[in-house]
């Protein structure tokens, strides 16, 4: 179950001057209520728009499970699963 409860957007710059489109949403995913954050950016080579957003470890049930919580809001806001990254340094990044 997914209930968006807000959200924004704002417009920064990457440490080699970039610019990245910063969207914050704020959702209820199976009972936890989160803020997420998806940063875009053009890719170097293609020139095209992606989006990647990092599970925290500090959510409730760790970064597992908050990988799962913001791919099913992305999936519920998009129709398409996001790809899921495991990190040898244990992080978790999402593909948008």
């Amino acid at each position: 179950m997914v209930k968006v409860i807000g959200g924004g957007a704002e417009i920064d710059k990457s440490k080699g001057g970039k610019p990245l489109l910063i969207i914050r949403i704020t959702a209820e995913v199976d009972g936890v209520r989160r803020e997420y954050k998806i940063t875009y950016s053009r890719h170097v080579r293609t020139n095209k728009a992606e989006g990647r957003a990092v599970a925290r470890a500090d959510a409730p049930g760790g970064r597992e499970a908050d990988a799962e919580r913001l791919s099913a809001l992305v999936e519920a806001l998009t129709g398409v699963k996001p790809r899921i990254y495991r990190m040898k340094d244990g992080s978790i990044i999402i593909n948008v």
